[in-house]
């Protein structure tokens, strides 16, 4: 098994986050970001084997029906989260007061606000914002345009905002072009149509395949398996061109066998 933890955007990493860990119950977490002028691989290999992370599924749902937590690992550019679900794990004792709960304190990523939210039907959803510092600024930048633009110009801006309509961003952007409207009324200027906005989320790819396939094909030129985590980890220093010396990887984990 490849642990694919890089994602390939920002709309990616956000996806991967709500809808793939929050959404199942991984609630407690830490963010951080790697210096420009460490090794970011490095960096990755260090986390995986620090909290056992690259484990299988049917690993992961043993842990579950003992009690134990289970931890993902997610990156983007230099930005990375470790997010755990309920339970013992040493992520909790090693972080310790770092430790965040998702529900109570969203995490902050590219202008996005991530958390898990009560809804109006008295269920508990991933929650996708805009964060409200950014919502303020976009919210006061299409004020400004709203009777200085014409119709065309205003159309074109609102088909840029970068953000993906989850239903809490749909919601937001709503309450903007309701905004601008009412100073366009006011003024006596044509209204922009709702389908100024782009109001259903596209689905996007979390992780490229490239990386598994250049691991896999490391492993068969190799002759190695992929059964164990120090293996998967010795794997990617071999995909990138980094050899295994004196019986160990760069990263001072065990040697693959054949």
């Amino acid at each position: 098994m490849i642990y694919r933890h890089i994602a390939t955007s920002e709309r990616a990493f956000v996806q991967q986050l709500a809808v793939a860990y929050v959404n199942h119950g991984y609630w407690y977490y830490v963010t951080g970001t790697i210096p420009p002028h460490k090794d970011a691989i490095k960096v990755d290999d260090k986390l995986l084997a620090r909290y056992d992370v690259a484990i299988s599924k049917w690993a992961k749902a043993r842990r579950k029906r003992q009690g134990l937590a289970n931890v993902q690992y997610l990156r983007h550019g230099h930005f990375f989260v470790l997010i755990a679900t309920r339970g013992l794990h040493p992520f909790f004792e090693q972080e310790g007061d770092n430790v965040k709960d998702v529900r109570r304190e969203p995490i902050r990523f590219a202008g996005y606000s991530i958390g898990y939210r009560m809804g109006v039907d008295r269920k508990w959803h991933p929650s996708v914002r805009i964060h409200p510092v950014e919502y303020n600024g976009l919210k006061s930048f299409y004020l400004d345009l709203a009777t200085r633009s014409s119709i065309e110009h205003l159309l074109r801006e609102f088909r840029r905002i970068p953000f993906e309509p989850y239903a809490a961003v749909r919601r937001q952007l709503l309450n903007v072009l309701r905004a601008v409207n009412r100073a366009r009324k006011a003024a006596g200027f044509e209204l922009l149509p709702v389908s100024a906005l782009r109001l259903r989320r596209r689905a996007v790819k979390a992780f490229d395949q490239g990386e598994e396939d250049t691991l896999q094909r490391a492993a068969l030129a190799s002759g190695i398996g992929l059964s164990d985590s120090g293996c998967k980890l010795s794997l990617r220093a071999l995909a990138v061109g980094i050899p295994q010396e004196d019986g160990a990887t760069p990263r001072g984990l065990p040697r693959c066998s054949a």
